[in-house]
């Protein structure tokens, strides 16, 4: 039975195990739905792919806070597959779902994907990776592991950075810490008076200063929303391009900002 929603040469097996379709084949209203943000997501990957192919580069994405490697998965079968070039490395501190990861890809013939059992931040320094990683992505890696992402994006010298953020929940800390202070130093502490507001300004907070950090490095930053990827308000995208050299107007007003907001003790974690 051919299926309109599948792409011809798609897996069906990974499809099955991915849950998009059903064991017996078949894509029922849920199923159709989470196809529909597969297709998406990858919309926005595909160019900066693309753009590194038409470059001359090896094409090395490394996708941190794996999980099952879903997306990994994903961009391998509608991208990878057909091609000669590319090298996909999942990253997960969980060995279990790296083991089933290898499992899959060994099975599935998907012969350029590797599966680290590491952590973010000890992945920058890992043998088991090249010196330079093209794409970069990290979807849902919480709090402080997008940071150690886009920490390992700069170190390796990424053309591309693709970010889901999720529970930034460190930049609120810091915010609630200094509450007092910061009524005295400033009005703007009325942002984050109410506990809920500490809560949602210092996400948006965290997600500005990581653009920022970025831009000063950089890249070109967009930023937007993922519609439909989960049922969650941890929806933003931040899609990041590099495109010259450091700019130094970012990197004051990141500074800037962690002045004002009495947050300069994570300078070491946004300004390096």
């Amino acid at each position: 039975m051919t299926i309109p929603e599948i792409r011809p040469g798609q897996s069906i097996e990974l499809l099955k195990e991915l849950h998009i379709l059903t064991r017996d084949g078949k894509l029922n209203q849920d199923s159709r739905r989470k196809l529909k943000q597969v297709y998406h997501l990858f919309q926005f990957i595909e160019p900066l792919l693309n753009d590194v192919l038409a470059a001359g580069g090896q094409l090395t994405l490394a996708d941190h806070g794996a999980g099952k490697s879903y997306l990994g998965f994903i961009l391998y079968d509608l991208f990878f597959k057909e091609r000669e070039a590319g090298h996909i490395y999942g990253i997960e501190t969980r060995e279990e779902l790296v083991s089933k990861s290898r499992e899959l890809a060994e099975r599935l013939g998907f012969g350029r994907m590797s599966f680290l059992n590491l952590s973010v931040e000890d992945s920058i320094a890992s043998a088991a990776l090249p010196e330079s990683i093209d794409v970069v992505t990290a979807l849902h890696a919480c709090n402080t592991a997008t940071d150690d992402a886009i920490r390992f994006a700069l170190h390796k010298q990424a053309k591309h950075v693709v970010l889901v953020p999720c529970c930034q929940a460190e930049v609120a800390a810091v915010l609630r810490k200094h509450k007092n202070a910061s009524f005295a130093k400033t009005p703007l502490s009325e942002l984050w008076r109410h506990p809920i507001h500490t809560r949602e300004f210092g996400s948006l907070v965290t997600n500005v200063l990581r653009c920022l950090l970025l831009q000063a490095h950089g890249y070109q930053v967009t930023v937007t929303e993922l519609v439909g990827w989960e049922h969650s308000m941890k929806n933003e995208l931040i899609v990041a391009s590099r495109t010259g050299a450091p700019n130094s107007s970012a990197r004051e007003r990141l500074e800037r900002m962690l002045e004002e907001l009495n947050l300069e003790e994570l300078r070491g974690r946004f300004a390096y």
